[in-house]
């Protein structure tokens, strides 16, 4: 798709990977709509890009179809939308399962709102695209981190969904899987994102430049870390092996714990 002058909304874009996809488009000449849970953060961000800032819960699914409805009616159109926003939430403390329905809530039906509320309006056009920033772990596991591995498969699953149902009637729809990006959700990690993600992390600029790239045909897979791609055909091919190998990872970082490290 060309970028000049398309109609983009980025959910979660107030920071990290989105406010970066949103200075891109802008780039790009894109008219960019900014949301985000945090008001003065979507704000500011759209200022400085000068797009538009629409903030609202990505997980409520009334103000999902509002924000679509208002992009209509503000622009006539609405070409693409990254379905961006998501949480690392913790299990371990606090309430297990308040970690649990907000992961679901943020990181699986966001996705499935801003699909209701966009396919009614791109499958009479027969066009449209949705980009679900969804994780490596979606297609791999985080150690450390149920809610999020497990609800970051489901992000993967729903956007396979929706691709092998309304690619034909042109609707394209792409996963990002980033493994680790220098946002404040990779200090959130842990001893896991400090093993795993860290030595390997990326800019979120760097995200934007594969979004870029891959906008620009119509792949579902999305891999700013090439490297996910032999991770992943080593899952499929021999998954006890991988199991294994990952378990060995479990192992080293509990015995780390276990000294104080």
């Amino acid at each position: 798709m060309r970028l000049a002058g398309a109609v983009t909304v980025v959910t979660g874009g107030g920071s990290g990977i989105g406010a970066a996809l949103a200075g891109r488009f802008a780039e790009r000449g894109a008219v960019v709509v900014v949301n985000d849970l945090d008001a003065d953060a979507a704000k500011s961000v759209a200022e400085r890009v000068g797009g538009l800032a629409l903030p609202c819960d990505a997980g409520d699914p009334a103000a999902v179809r509002q924000l679509v409805e208002t992009v209509w009616e503000r622009y006539g159109a609405l070409d693409l939308f990254c379905a961006n926003a998501g949480v690392a939430a913790d299990d371990r403390s606090g309430d297990p399962d308040a970690a649990w329905e907000l992961s679901w809530r943020v990181n699986v039906m966001a996705h499935v709102y801003a699909a209701r509320a966009l396919l009614p309006r791109w499958l009479p056009a027969g066009r449209g695209r949705l980009l679900v920033t969804a994780s490596a772990a979606g297609l791999l596991t985080m150690l450390g981190g149920a809610p999020y591995a497990v609800t970051k498969h489901a992000a993967v699953g729903y956007a396979e969904w929706l691709r092998v149902t309304y690619h034909h009637r042109g609707i394209v729809v792409q996963a990002l899987c980033p493994q680790g990006v220098r946002t404040p959700m990779l200090d959130q990690a842990g001893p896991a994102g400090e093993v795993l993600l860290a030595p390997d992390a990326i800019t979120p600029d760097e995200v934007a430049d594969r979004v870029e790239e891959a906008l620009a045909g119509d792949r579902f897979l999305v891999l700013p870390h090439p490297e996910v791609a032999e991770h992943y055909r080593r899952r499929a091919t021999d998954p006890d092996r991988w199991l294994g190998a990952m378990n060995g990872i479990q192992r080293s970082l509990e015995s780390s714990d276990q000294k104080g490290f």
